[in-house]
């Protein structure tokens, strides 16, 4: 088995212990001693900018189906749904110099990266897909974020249980050259199952930390303030790992 096997086999047993026993403080504190220990891992060995696999057209699944939230089902979001996000607006905010808003139009006028990889999901199951977008590093550049910046939060326009949905990454993770704000998948615009208009790839993590329904990048210096201060939607409700490097 090689190296991103064998991490995303940690994870996986690791993610799937959590909802049952990470609840004592014992384990909690185990499990975030083994999510450092996989973030030390993944960034030792294969190297803090080392590119996950990317795959050929030929490799692409025929399907590449939707999970979790599939519609954010808002009258908000089917009106631009009905306008093809035409007013979708992406803003850039928090410890930078220069906040921006940036249209669909604005995004694609950017330098765009394709590229083909795994989406895997702690459900079980992967799929390959073909993604295209700005590299987030490049937005985060033109938005002059400040030099104690430590996190990046992904706001999202679905809810779930009637709390909103939010993911982050650290700052290796948001300038990974593979760290893309998509907005095409196989060719086409994002469907809406799979998080139209824009959804992150984060491709060396397992597929929950891919927020969907973008709309706002947020740069913090601490996650504490965040939700419950875990790093994401699930993590703050399921144990899941802020860190779930594959």
């Amino acid at each position: 088995m090689n190296r991103r096997g064998i991490l995303a086999g940690v994870s996986a047993l690791i993610i799937a212990g959590c909802t049952k026993i990470g609840e004592t403080k014992p384990m909690t504190s185990l499990l975030k001693s083994t999510e450092d220990w996989n973030k030390w891992a993944q960034r030792l060995f294969g190297g803090r900018t080392a590119l996950a696999r990317e795959f050929d057209r030929k490799d692409i699944s025929p399907t590449f189906r939707g999970n979790g939230t599939r519609d954010p089902g808002t009258p908000d979001y089917q009106d631009h749904v009905d306008a093809d996000f035409a007013d979708w607006r992406l803003e850039v905010r928090g410890m930078v110099a220069k906040p921006l808003s940036l249209s669909m139009a604005d995004l694609r006028r950017m330098k765009q990266r394709t590229q083909i990889t795994r989406h895997d999901c702690v459900e079980g199951w992967s799929a390959i897909g073909e993604w295209a977008g700005p590299v987030l590093g490049d937005i985060l550049r033109a938005a002059d974020i400040r030099d104690d910046a430590q996190y990046v939060i992904f706001r999202c326009a679905d809810a779930i249980g009637g709390t909103d949905y939010y993911e982050s990454v650290d700052m290796v993770d948001a300038f990974h050259p593979q760290t893309i704000v998509a907005h095409e998948l196989n060719g086409e615009p994002l469907p809406v199952k799979n998080g139209a208009p824009l959804r992150m790839r984060i491709e060396r993590q397992l597929g929950y930390k891919h927020a969907k329904y973008v709309t706002a990048i947020e740069v913090v210096a601490t996650l504490d303030d965040i939700g419950e201060g875990k790093g994401g939607y699930w993590e703050d409700r399921s144990g899941y790992q802020w860190y779930a490097g594959i």
